[in-house]
């Protein structure tokens, strides 16, 4: 073989190897609420570009507001509002479902009720053998192991949440908002916004079970909504609903407990803060960034975070290009955060700066009915 006749050989399958560790093309993911959405949406993204193609219908589902993927890439779970011959005034459900890669369709696997009314938030352990539910209007959680064939088992925990704090107006009672796992599925942690604080439980993913631990408190009022790790397994962060904030805390997974080190808000000082709430909260996979979405004021909140001790230090505030942004995704190469706009019923793409952490518009926006909630996965 002529040396030139090597060399080009030697380009093309450099080039085909880069190109294999850049995958081109995701899978997204909306669960939705409301308006005329008529289930979970797909869509896919072009990482290469920053494109999405139209949404279509996935499958139909029963407000199927947020969806947790399967470690193994091969089933979708999804809150539901009710699910059949069950009362949904007293509990509501989750649904699995099997995913095609073909095409993005998903096919229902099975339902198991979650215990609680107004299911909100479902996670799994980072082996997808238990899957985990929070009830926002039950103020409850509840636990059940997954089959192998991603079917789920009955509910082998249920935990009715008490008391309540400092808002005589939304937290009478509990309101269970969040659930998560913790970095070594040791622990599960529940956002109580009711409560102001986020429970701590035991986590037993072979048996399915959870079982009480303690909790971690953020200041009165705060509301504590949703909860992310940072990827060192050390730090910890909730965005407070009520008061525009995010707690930081420090994690101690030999001892199970959240010590919290920082507040800072997400909204200018001042604002009046009437008809604004903060939704999602995600930290970048390169664990230098932090996002949280704001509602009413319709932006994402950027933080870069200390490498030492994980505190944050406020960057910028990028509009999302719609309206009540409930929940946002950061895609698997972490390049681009799509803003879903529940209200403009709108997904916006921004690009990712990994230097800043900072946010642009590219431009790129489809329709998506009432979109609340954003996940990914690789196509095949």
């Amino acid at each position: 073989m002529k040396l030139s006749s090597i060399l080009l050989t030697t380009i093309l399958g450099l080039s085909a190897f880069t190109s294999s560790l850049h995958s081109e093309d995701q899978w997204v993911y909306f669960g939705t609420g409301g308006g005329d959405a008529e289930g979970i949406y797909v869509s896919k993204l072009d990482t290469a570009t920053g494109k999405l193609s139209e949404a279509k219908l996935a499958t139909k589902a029963n407000r199927p507001g947020f969806l947790a993927i399967h470690p193994n890439k091969k089933y979708l779970y999804a809150v539901a509002a009710s699910i059949p011959d069950h009362d949904a005034k007293t509990t509501g459900g989750v649904s699995a479902f099997r995913i095609d890669h073909k095409s993005g369709e998903l096919t229902l696997i099975n339902q198991q009720p979650s215990g609680g009314r107004g299911p909100c938030h479902v996670s799994l352990d980072h082996q997808g053998r238990v899957a985990m539910v929070a009830n926002y209007s039950g103020g409850s959680c509840s636990s059940m192991g997954v089959n192998e064939d991603g079917s789920l088992k009955k509910p082998a925990s249920f935990i009715q949440h008490e008391g309540s704090s400092v808002n005589e107006k939304r937290q009478k009672g509990p309101h269970a908002h969040s659930i998560n796992p913790g970095p070594n599925d040791n622990y599960a942690f529940v956002a109580d916004l009711g409560l102001d604080k986020v429970l701590i439980y035991k986590l037993d993913p072979a048996k399915g079970t959870m079982t009480s631990h303690g909790a971690g408190t953020v200041p009165p009022g705060s509301g504590p909504r949703h909860f992310a790790f940072h990827p060192n397994g050390k730090w910890a962060y909730t965005n407070g609903e009520m008061l525009m904030t995010v707690t930081g805390f420090n994690f101690d997974d030999d001892k199970g407990t959240l010590t919290p080190f920082q507040t800072i808000g997400t909204v200018p000082e001042g604002i009046d803060f009437t008809g604004l709430s903060t939704a999602e909260i995600q930290v970048h996979k390169s664990g230098k960034f932090l996002y949280v979405s704001n509602r009413g004021h319709d932006t994402i909140a950027v933080y870069s975070i200390n490498p030492k001790n994980g505190k944050l230090t406020f960057v910028e505030r990028e509009n999302i290009q719609g309206e009540t942004p409930r929940n946002f995704g950061i895609d698997n190469t972490g390049e681009f955060l799509l803003a879903a706009g529940q209200k403009s019923h709108t997904v916006a793409v921004f690009k990712i700066d990994q230097n800043t952490g900072e946010l642009k518009f590219t431009g790129n926006k489809i329709d998506v009915p009432s979109p609340i909630c954003v996940k990914f996965l690789e196509v095949e």
